[in-house]
């Protein structure tokens, strides 16, 4: 899993990051990801935690670090400092400061991780979009500097995602409502305009926690400014996270009238995601969610 060269490398990364005296000692599975490996490499008194892919994963651990770096600028919010990534041989990886993140369980941690969120949201760009392309778990994510909300969201998150899907053989009644709901989808905007928030861009309950004194980490990010509901909303997708953590949020920026259709819209992206990766168990969700969409919306 890891080569002599590959293990050289990171210690010696750990080793400028950590202290000249690291040395990996043991290696350990770490569980939760599904798309690329990942250990922790323990040594003297310190740890580090290590994503492995194999040669196709340099441009996506190169734009997880720039989103790390960017969530860093929030002062409310944790991220695990990002240690070096690169590649040696046929692997890539991503060397990050180690965290002992825990599920966010009491309610405490739950307000204090929906009042930071509300914090990150309110670090704003000039435009929608994003510096550079990025990815959603493996699916190239566009970013395009963009001034029209509704725009960008069709042409570079559901449009890309109902093509995939197309070609992935996934058509009938979802490209036929998915194209109507496209058509249809600026009317949900003629009274609200979101301004380009600073995003996590992937956050479920899974990439959101907490370390031992309650202070709220975010990982994974695939960050980009858009409506900061589109976070809110895929929390609610999977589940996961305490009531107190969205009453908090409300609490400090409450939500705009709308949210649950809009909640809809943004959460079909995920789901059309989740079929293009995983297969047709997520058809018939991502079926229901556009037929009932472009629906309401013609009405």
């Amino acid at each position: 899993m890891v080569s002599p060269a590959l293990r050289a490398a990171l210690e010696q990364h750990a080793r400028e990051a950590l202290g000249s005296d690291f040395r990996i000692q043991s290696v350990e599975p770490v569980r939760g990801g599904d798309i690329n490996t990942a250990l922790k490499l323990i040594g003297p008194g310190a740890a580090a935690f290590v994503k492995l892919r194999g040669a196709d994963g340099e441009a996506m651990f190169a734009a997880e670090a720039a989103s790390l770096a960017a969530l860093r600028t929030c002062s409310a919010i944790r991220t695990p400092e990002v240690l070096a990534h690169g590649s040696i041989e046929d692997q890539t990886f991503l060397l990050l400061e180690w965290l002992d993140i825990q599920p966010i369980r009491s309610p405490e941690t739950a307000r204090r991780a929906g009042e930071a969120l509300s914090t990150l949201h309110r670090c704003t760009g000039e435009h929608f979009g994003w510096h550079h392309d990025n990815f959603l778990g493996n699916t190239p994510q566009t970013n395009p500097a963009s001034d029209n909300w509704s725009r960008f969201f069709v042409q570079q998150r559901l449009l890309p995602q109902l093509e995939r899907a197309a070609r992935k053989g996934f058509g009938g009644d979802l490209q036929r409502d998915g194209e109507r709901l496209c058509n249809r989808a600026p009317a949900l905007f003629l009274e609200y305009a979101p301004q380009p928030s600073l995003l996590h861009g992937d956050l479920w309950s899974g990439n959101l926690g907490a370390l031992p004194d309650g202070t709220p980490v975010l990982f994974d990010p695939a960050c980009y400014y858009g409506d900061r509901d589109t976070d809110l909303a895929m929390t609610e997708l999977f589940g996961g996270l305490p009531m107190d953590f969205y009453v908090a949020y409300r609490s400090a920026w409450p939500l705009a009238e709308g949210y649950e259709q809009r909640k809809m819209l943004y959460n079909l992206y995920h789901v059309l995601n989740h079929l293009n990766l995983f297969g047709g168990g997520y058809l018939r969700q991502a079926e229901r969610m556009a037929s009932q969409l472009a629906a309401e919306l013609g009405r």
